[in-house]
């Protein structure tokens, strides 16, 4: 609905002198109104267009005003003014606290009347504008794709991630290797309300205790630190039970006091960040083990998001695979291969220790092999494919595969990173550093 067309509402009243003079009312104020005898006859026409307000009488025969409210689904109905010439105090409260907008008496004050319907309708395209644009920041960040899937688990964690991303909270993701873990947090930081501000991701498992002030704090009268330049953003700790216990402890201050102290200076220099961090092990064996602090624990587990693995939601794999498959077909300007009857088989009976990003690649193998005139699933699932034509060396092999894979990626997803990042199961990150080591140039591929 356009944002400035005309209020639309639904009026329910069988009286049917009632029902006209409100609608003369509300199309002498500018209004687009349709009128009903029965509350039984809303929800035929909810299936269509909805109307921005609902205006009934309460006493009617068969289903009553209330027994109408009642049947409304509070997320996505209209909002419902109830009007009854019988109405007193009591049933007034009663119609707010199940639900209604509001509730006017009969005889009604048309100004009075008019102003509460606005005040509804305008509520409603409010919400509505809302929901429309989580939508579109949801296609945008990509989490339909990230989190492709029908089952619960995977459309709880979706709600779970688009109510968070408003939030401030530190969130801890878990998840096995290959589920997802970095494009989560990503997607957490994009829906945020600054996607535009530093997203700084450490593997912590690489922090050095010995260089980790000078590279993060920085160093007085010289360079600033990495968490100085990510102040105002996300910092995202991946590996955190992998990070050496010295550094475990600097960044728990830092955590603590939204300060850092650069080497060689006096006074410290604030810094303020969103905190999420991630990890494939169980936390609690790593803090009996030794290895992670508690307290960190305590301060980085405010919010636990557990990203399911790829055999818990078996019923996902035919929708993913199928997505990979042409996701991969346009990088390699080719046709998908068809899933057959051996290729499900295949896939239902694997239990997919690498998850999303094992299924990933096996899409990929199967789509290569496609393009030469075989292969199956079956196969591509297996790790030991031979590599065609290859330079001399294992690592001239991989660069100049990665180099052919990247810039396909990026040409047919014409220049949008964040979704050839996505379509190469790789964090944008990543995707950057191997575009500077690889020495592709990007404006060159498009």
């Amino acid at each position: 609905m356009i944002a400035n067309s005309p209020f639309s509402i639904l009026i329910v009243d069988d009286d049917k002198s009632m029902r006209q003079s409100l609608v003369d009312l509300m199309e002498a104020a500018g209004w687009r109104a349709e009128a009903v005898a029965r509350a039984t006859q809303v929800a035929e026409i909810l299936k269509g267009a909805l109307p921005d307000v609902i205006l009934s009488d309460v006493r009617m025969p068969g289903m009553s005003g209330l027994d109408l409210l009642d049947s409304l689904d509070a997320n996505s109905a209209p909002p419902l003014v109830l009007i009854s010439a019988h109405g007193d105090i009591p049933m007034a409260v009663q119609a707010i606290q199940r639900g209604a907008y509001s509730f006017v008496e009969k005889p009604y004050e048309p100004r009075r009347l008019l102003t509460i319907l606005t005040h509804a309708a305008e509520r409603h395209r409010m919400q509505q504008s809302n929901e429309r644009l989580k939508e579109r920041l949801y296609k945008l960040s990509g989490l339909d794709r990230i989190l492709l899937g029908q089952t619960d688990a995977v459309a709880d964690l979706r709600r779970d991630i688009l109510d968070l991303a408003e939030t401030d909270a530190t969130i801890l993701i878990e998840g096995e290797t290959g589920t997802g873990k970095e494009l989560v947090a990503r997607a957490l930081h994009d829906l945020g309300a600054d996607p535009d501000a530093p997203f700084l991701a450490l593997n912590c498992a690489a922090l050095s205790p010995d260089t980790f002030e000078v590279e993060m704090f920085g160093v007085a009268g010289q360079a600033d630190g990495r968490l100085v330049a990510a102040s105002g953003g996300t910092l995202f700790l991946d590996e955190i039970c992998s990070c050496p216990l010295p550094v475990q402890a600097k960044l728990l201050r830092v955590i603590e006091d939204r300060q850092v102290l650069p080497v060689g200076g006096a006074q410290p220099r604030p810094v303020d960040f969103r905190v999420i961090s991630a990890t494939n092990e169980d936390m609690q064996q790593a803090v009996a083990e030794n290895r992670l602090r508690q307290d960190l624990l305590f301060r980085l587990n405010s919010v636990v998001l557990s990203l399911p693995p790829l055999r818990a939601r078996r019923d996902d794999l035919t929708l993913l695979a199928a997505h990979f498959l042409q996701d991969y077909a346009r990088i390699y300007e080719t046709d998908a291969p068809a899933i057959t009857q051996d290729d499900l088989a295949a896939l239902l009976a694997h239990d997919w220790p690498g998850n999303v990003r094992e299924l990933r690649n096996a899409c990929q193998r199967r789509v290569l092999a496609a393009r030469r005139g075989g292969g199956s699933m079956a196969q591509a699932m297996r790790a030991d494919q031979q590599i065609e034509d290859v330079p001399g060396t294992l690592r001239e092999a991989v660069a100049a595969f990665e180099r052919e894979v990247i810039g396909k990626a990026i040409k047919a997803h014409e220049g949008r990173m964040d979704d050839a990042a996505e379509a190469l199961g790789i964090g944008r990150r990543t995707l950057n550093e191997k575009i500077v080591k690889l020495g592709l140039d990007k404006d060159a591929l498009l």
